[in-house]
């Protein structure tokens, strides 16, 4: 099991470092991202201090932490240059808040992030075609969501991720110790929008191999 987004009480999550990472190694987890919500006001604040609890917990948790950020309701203009920002503060994994439906995202944000120096776009909503063969020609994941709301349109996203051979990471987007995903609730998030099962395995895959890239 790999995650690529999650909060810790660094931003709107429940937990400390420490204790969000002993949650998912007792869930078998091989890395998990800290990815907690940020713009220019708060990032220099969060990423030195996510960076430290990875150095400081990796050395003894069999789950492997990576320090990351969510450019989070980011005017589309500003999200290129944050997330160069993000990199220079540390962060391994930087994950863009998307045009979800349930949230009013600026128009444009899934467009001006997928231009950006990003890894994921977060539950992208109804994500044009356009910015689908974008987001495969630059290798940035799409997120299907286990998060309330933000998963209705997981169908839509994989449906036009697997016409153009866009990458896919299944996500809990966790707030809390009950918002973490098992394996097998995690498989549903991806079966459930619509991935056969080899689809599925060749997404754990991709994941997996973005994690031991870093």
């Amino acid at each position: 099991m790999i995650d690529l987004h999650t909060h810790s009480f660094f931003s709107d999550g429940e937990l400390v470092p420490a204790e969000h990472l002993r949650r998912v190694e007792v869930l078998g987890y091989q890395a998990i991202a800290i990815t907690d919500h940020a713009d220019s006001s708060n990032m220099d604040f969060i990423i030195p201090r996510i960076v430290q609890a990875a150095r400081d917990l990796n050395a003894h948790s069999q789950t492997r932490l990576l320090p990351g950020i969510e450019l989070t309701h980011v005017p589309p203009g500003l999200v290129a240059e944050l997330a160069e920002r993000a990199r220079a503060l540390g962060a391994k994994v930087v994950v863009a808040h998307g045009e979800t439906v349930v949230e009013p995202v600026a128009p444009g944000t899934n467009h001006a992030s997928l231009q950006a120096d990003i890894d994921v776009l977060a539950h992208p909503g109804m994500i044009s075609e356009e910015d689908v063969v974008l987001a495969a020609e630059r290798g940035i994941f799409l997120e299907l969501s286990g998060r309330k709301g933000h998963s209705l349109t997981n169908g839509h996203v994989a449906a036009l991720a697997l016409k153009h051979g866009a990458k896919l990471a299944v996500n809990a987007d966790a707030h809390g110790p009950g918002d973490f995903l098992t394996a097998q609730m995690a498989e549903l998030v991806g079966r459930g929008a619509g991935l056969s099962a080899s689809q599925y395995e060749k997404v754990r895959c991709d994941m997996a191999a973005f994690v031991k890239g870093l």
